[in-house]
């Protein structure tokens, strides 16, 4: 259950989207730009976003991307689950190809009641609980002082 990079670059942008103001859009350079992230490779993971249904992206001079109505909902679950695929809580914390109860790798039995309550979190938080944690400015979001991300 090791994160990507195209999951964390997703969750980042959609917290840091979710922060701003409901229905203005945001460009995707300037997400890029506050996330430190290239911005070739963020546009197509939010291009995917808008094709699962959580963004809509508008073109032209005011065009960006905003959350669809109602996603500020979505639970980080729901999110990883399109970007890392619906095996993602199945893998082997180890990489092993089979890895159950009978054909168990040396981390399984440890791993399990781990896992679950990673999953019970991720489950448990919606985009909408990220971003008020990082609008009081007690958590970061990106490598950059908070003071950067107000701007």
């Amino acid at each position: 259950m090791v994160l990507s990079r195209t999951s964390q670059y997703a969750v980042q942008a959609l917290i840091y989207i979710a922060t701003q103001p409901p229905g203005e859009p945001v460009l995707n350079r300037d997400i890029a730009e506050r996330l430190n992230v290239p911005s070739a490779y963020l546009a197509k993971i939010l291009q995917n976003l808008c094709k699962q249904g959580l963004l809509d992206s508008f073109r032209g001079r005011l065009g960006g991307f905003c959350l669809r109505e109602g996603m500020h909902r979505t639970t980080l679950m729901q999110v990883l689950l399109l970007t890392e695929g619906p095996d993602f809580t199945k893998s082997c914390i180890l990489g092993l190809k089979e890895c159950s109860d009978a054909t168990a790798c040396p981390m399984h039995f440890k791993w399990i009641p781990v896992k679950k309550k990673i999953l019970a979190l991720l489950v448990d938080m919606t985009l909408e609980d990220l971003a008020k944690a990082v609008q009081t400015g007690k958590y970061r979001l990106a490598d950059l002082p908070s003071v950067a991300m107000a701007q």
